[in-house]
């Protein structure tokens, strides 16, 4: 599972929308394959935005983007500090100032497996061991990814290159893209 966006420097100033905090298990998706609020209840896991509710420019995007399908269970203060500050504003600030689109992949990485991975609520939800946010700044033609562990002791780090992510991962986002 991951989320992809489209940045730019408009939809960056447009994204002003007043938080809403209204999280809600997505009925789209069938009952065995969605979280439910009583799952991260007590957990000590935030329910962590893969799309931002900071990049939503408008009511109705805000209000999707809390849909627990759009959230992994991430421990607080990475959710809350390094990720937000480092990861999140750090991704805006740069499309604010890109001179075209970029593209963000944003999603979770279950070491060993998920199905090996650790568990929240009666819904088993998955926690990750790893966060990525994968961006393409598709003027420039060049991409490069925030890895972060999902844990409390986390710091802000370097970005990783495009091709480690690809090697950590296993998957190729950008297949149909030649990167410089």
């Amino acid at each position: 599972m991951f989320v992809a966006q489209k940045l730019n420097h408009a939809s960056v100033l447009d994204a002003d929308e007043k938080r809403t905090n209204r999280f809600f298990a997505d009925a789209r998706l069938r009952s065995a394959e969605r979280a439910t609020l009583n799952d991260y209840k007590g957990s000590g896991y935030d329910r962590g935005h893969m799309a931002p509710a900071g990049d939503m420019p408008t009511a109705q995007a805000m209000s999707q983007s809390f849909s627990l399908a759009n959230m992994v269970p991430q421990a607080p203060e990475h959710n809350r500090g390094v990720w937000a500050r480092s990861v999140e504003q750090a991704t805006r600030n740069y499309a604010r100032h890109a001179t075209g689109d970029v593209y963000v992949i944003t999603g979770p990485v279950y070491v060993p497996s998920i199905a090996q991975s650790p568990a929240i609520g009666a819904g088993q939800v998955r926690v990750p061991r790893y966060l990525f946010k994968l961006v393409y700044d598709q003027n420039q033609n060049r991409a490069w990814a925030y890895w972060q562990e999902n844990n409390d002791a986390s710091r802000a780090a370097r970005p990783i290159s495009y091709a480690e992510l690809v090697k950590r991962t296993g998957v190729d986002y950008l297949s149909s893209v030649h990167l410089n």
